[in-house]
């Protein structure tokens, strides 16, 4: 009998089953990879909200567990995922400014804006008003972070690709059974896939789609994130990925002409040299109604529990959510009220 079963191989469900493997609990993941947004993320890890300068949810606390849980996790893999770049805010008027130097006083975020104003020193960067830089950001090679434990968990048996059939979950007293596999508590981490959950299918998600350009442009000479009105990641060898559009309506995962065309308006009105795109990518992001994620235990099927709503922050929320239910899990301690999936019982009671 395994500890748990981790239904879903993104950002949430690899997260949770690095907790599983320290804490020497047993555990398998099933995925099929039908919810690809974790893969296409940009991995920017930033904790302030650039368009209105304030912190994001809880700010001091996802930084300071994401930061020891993927130090733990690159010494533990021989590997690093991480690369710390300096974002640069372009301010687009001296109104601007003044609001950047006004949130540096908060005392949350003193910590992360930069105390005076940069210019870019790069003529493909015109920014007249000048720059203001937030520290202690970054990007997770998501890709890399991801592949690298599912290639581990593979060769030790535990790592399936498959689809999860929800007919075949069978209910014991206080276990399931999946196909002949038992275990005490199962965790769907599905992203958007949790629309076709019949358990947990009614949580008020509010997807949202989101497109990204990747180019190339040897004369940019970019080696910061740089956020205006879209947000420029540099990935290395002249290679960029310019994002993002936010479309609700259009869930599904195909690229558009529409998303390509506002795009390149955002790059354009962010630097002034050369380029040419390389791909475009779309996904999803599993956004929940009131911007909170979605941790705990289903009200009436116990061992089932769910890890979810990560957002746009995935990449600092999953380790601080799979800490959360992990503690929950196995330790009973109560998961704080904002994250908790009971918020959603009366929704959550009317699964068919």
């Amino acid at each position: 009998m395994y500890d748990c079963i981790i239904i879903g191989a993104g950002l949430a469900g690899v997260t949770l089953g690095h907790f599983l493997e320290k804490n020497k609990k047993t555990f398998c993941i099933i995925s099929d990879h039908s919810q690809p947004t974790s893969r296409i993320a940009g991995g920017v890890y930033n904790p302030v909200v650039l368009k209105r300068f304030t912190p994001i949810w809880r700010a001091d606390e996802v930084s300071s567990v994401a930061d020891s849980f993927y130090t733990e996790t690159e010494k533990a893999a021989g590997l690093s995922f991480r690369k710390a770049l300096p974002v640069w805010r372009k301010f687009a008027s001296v109104e601007e400014q003044n609001n950047w130097f006004a949130a540096a006083d908060n005392l949350v975020l003193q910590h992360y804006l930069g105390g005076c104003i940069l210019s870019s020193g790069n003529s493909a960067i015109p920014a007249p008003f000048g720059l203001g830089e937030v520290l202690h950001t970054g990007r997770l090679d998501i890709k890399l972070y991801l592949d690298n434990a599912l290639a581990q968990w593979q060769k030790q048996g535990i790592y399936y690709e498959q689809t999860f059939d929800y007919e075949l979950l069978q209910f014991c007293e206080e276990y399931v059974v999946y196909k002949g596999v038992e275990a005490r508590n199962i965790v769907f981490c599905e992203g958007c896939g949790v629309a076709n959950n019949p358990y947990f299918k009614n949580v008020p998600m509010r997807p949202c789609k989101g497109e990204t350009l990747t180019f190339s442009a040897p004369d940019l000479k970019l080696n910061n994130i740089l956020k205006s009105d879209g947000v420029i990641i540099p990935l290395g060898n002249d290679l960029y990925t310019v994002g993002a559009t936010y479309d609700p309506e259009d869930l599904t995962e195909c690229i558009t002409e529409a998303g390509r065309t506002a795009l390149i308006e955002k790059l354009e009105k962010m630097i002034c040299c050369d380029y040419e795109v390389v791909s475009h990518q779309a996904g999803i992001r599993p956004t929940v109604a009131d911007r909170r994620p979605l941790v705990g235990q289903h009200p009436i099927h116990t061992p089932l529990w769910i890890l979810n709503g990560l957002g746009t922050r995935g990449v600092l929320n999953a380790p601080l959510c799979a800490q959360v239910l992990y503690n929950a899990m196995f330790q009973k301690i109560d998961i704080p009220q904002e994250m908790n999936v009971n918020r959603f019982t009366k929704r959550l009671k009317k699964y068919l």
